[in-house]
């Protein structure tokens, strides 16, 4: 069985269409300035926030369940009490992995991604790990 944080490079390379759930749009908040980022580096952001309506320049969707098409990695910028919900949600719309944010640690919903066949992140920040990586 796949484990949490396993193959982190693969994850980075292969999952291009990222939904960003809690993605805000002021450019002082992290989620802004890690989603800038993914789309500088080529990635398609999806913005999920019912609070917002466009964040970088994209449509916002107020859940996972109403961003059209196929979604790689749910990346989310949620506290870890919100998890459970985004992953379920993650589950139920075909998501190939979930990558929770620096600091968001819920190991009950990272299990229940895992036994879904979903690849796991969690505590890690998507920048920095893109740097580590591939800067």
């Amino acid at each position: 069985m796949k484990e949490i944080n396993q193959n982190i490079p693969g994850i980075l390379e292969k999952h291009k269409r990222i939904a960003v759930v809690g993605l805000s749009d002021n450019p002082a908040r992290p989620s802004h300035g890690v989603a800038r980022a993914m789309q500088m580096s080529g990635y398609q952001v999806i913005p999920v926030n019912p609070m917002v309506e466009e964040a970088l320049g994209e449509k916002s969707y107020a859940s996972l369940l109403d961003v059209p098409g196929e979604i790689d990695l749910v990346d989310i910028f949620r506290l870890p009490e919100h998890v459970d919900e985004i992953v379920d949600q993650a589950i139920q719309k075909g998501a190939k992995a979930v990558w929770m944010q620096l600091g968001v640690i819920n190991n009950a919903a990272a299990q229940k991604a895992l036994q879904s066949g979903l690849e796991v992140v969690m505590d890690r920040c998507w920048k920095i790990e893109y740097l580590k990586h591939y800067a």
